[in-house]
């Protein structure tokens, strides 16, 4: 399937999910304003950081190898079954380690002990997102691109509904139910979709654990992980930053278009999630690879500024639409943010050639030193400027970004062997 069309049916299923989570998104804001969104943002970027945990960081090397399996007729038993292996291992333990500490997760997070429930049926439920990313990453790696994205939009559809009848019941309270319970509901849709399969079928998972199909995933474990990481843990800091020297009012305005940036852009990072990797990690020749990154720039990002464009006009019907007039204040991010939004898309069409030929070093390196660097950006900006302080840090960091990437993208198609060397 091409990139244009993989794009259509990504952008059909994402604005499904994006739907869902506006809904989501404006009876959280109507019922507790920015405040209670930001407490929401924070449970959301634990929740990021918990499930890659659990999922062992594998899921990246398991479309990465089932698409190279797939063009090299390989067969994929082993290594489906090694990472239903590690995939059980490291849910169980993560979700061990949230129940332990729930108390004081709860604490941190939620700012109220007597959240501390919410931790712990995130503890029990973490087990069946991770098989539940675990099969949808197989089906990506086998390039079965209708079927991932119809799925995706059945799952999208009951975690609306789940949701907002948990809102309807308990309020705040519900949604935080919500969004650490909902996983054992869509994997139930996923199994039930998946069970006349010809290849992910029972016995395919039946294989003994192997070392080498081991050490294949570990290393795009080392990779998911640390990106899986730092980004949340970053914007933890930020926000806590934020409410702690600015107020909880102003980081909930934050949490509010940061909202909006990932939503619209969830777009394309779902195209490059289905189509990029598996279709970068099979490709060997480097004029192919280029062809590929010329079309995503062709294709993509005009895409994205269009998106950028349009938003920053519409910015005042927007706020008013997905949150409240509350939220007004908010509108003078827009600008820098959306900058940073086209920068950090046109930087992630490179970093997936490092994601997908496995430049580990590099990549990791890339990840921690340029988090840390949004973190003391943001820190210094904010106290120079105040809020939008925080959206310069957004736009800059980027935009060193792009450069260290391109430059790294560059030499790996001009020398191969100067960019395996990182590995």
């Amino acid at each position: 399937m091409t990139l244009l069309k993989t794009s259509v049916l990504s952008f059909i299923a994402t604005a499904v999910k994006m739907l869902a989570a506006l809904v989501i998104n404006k009876a959280v804001a109507v019922l507790v304003g920015p405040s209670g969104l930001a407490l929401m943002g924070q449970l959301q970027n634990f929740i990021q950081i918990a499930m890659t945990a659990g999922q062992g960081g594998i899921n990246q090397g398991v479309v990465k190898h089932t698409a190279e399996y797939s063009v090299e007729n390989k067969t994929t038993s082993a290594l489906f079954s090694t990472a239903t292996v590690i995939s059980f291992f490291t849910a169980v333990s993560a979700g061990i380690i949230v129940c332990v500490f729930s108390g004081q997760l709860a604490d941190y997070f939620l700012k109220n002990r007597d959240y501390t429930y919410i931790f712990i049926l995130f503890g029990f439920s973490i087990i069946f997102f991770v098989l539940n990313q675990l099969l949808l990453s197989i089906i990506n790696g086998l390039k079965e691109i209708k079927v991932f994205i119809s799925i995706n939009i059945v799952q999208s559809v009951f975690s609306l509904i789940f949701t907002l009848v948990m809102i309807y019941w308990l309020g705040l309270e519900g949604v935080f139910i919500a969004m650490v319970t909902n996983q054992s509901i869509i994997l139930l849709v996923l199994v039930w979709a998946i069970r006349h399969h010809a290849l992910i079928k029972l016995s395919a998972f039946r294989k003994r654990f192997d070392k080498i199909e081991a050490k294949k995933l570990f290393k795009f474990s080392a990779m998911t992980l640390t990106s899986a990481a730092v980004a949340p843990i970053s914007h933890l800091i930020v926000r806590d930053y934020l409410g702690n020297n600015l107020s909880w009012q102003e980081a909930g305005y934050w949490q509010a278009i940061w909202y909006i940036s990932s939503m619209y852009l969830m777009v394309v990072t779902t195209t490059l999630g289905i189509y990029y990797l598996p279709k970068l990690a099979e490709l060997t020749s480097k004029k192919e690879i280029k062809k590929e990154l010329i079309n995503g720039y062709k294709i993509i990002l005009p895409i994205v500024i269009l998106m950028a464009m349009l938003i920053y006009f519409l910015r005042e019907l927007i706020i008013q639409v997905l949150f409240s007039k509350e939220f007004i204040p908010m509108a003078e991010l827009f600008k820098w943010q959306l900058i940073g939004d086209v920068i950090k898309l046109a930087s992630w069409l490179l970093s997936y050639v490092m994601l997908a030929k496995a430049m580990t070093k590099l990549f990791i390196t890339t990840e921690i030193v340029f988090s840390i660097g949004f973190v003391l950006l943001a820190k210094y900006l904010v106290s120079q400027y105040g809020l939008n302080g925080v959206t310069y840090a957004y736009a800059l960091n980027y935009s060193v970004y792009f450069i260290v990437v391109a430059f790294i993208t560059l030499n790996y198609l001009r020398n191969k062997k100067s960019a395996l060397m990182f590995k």
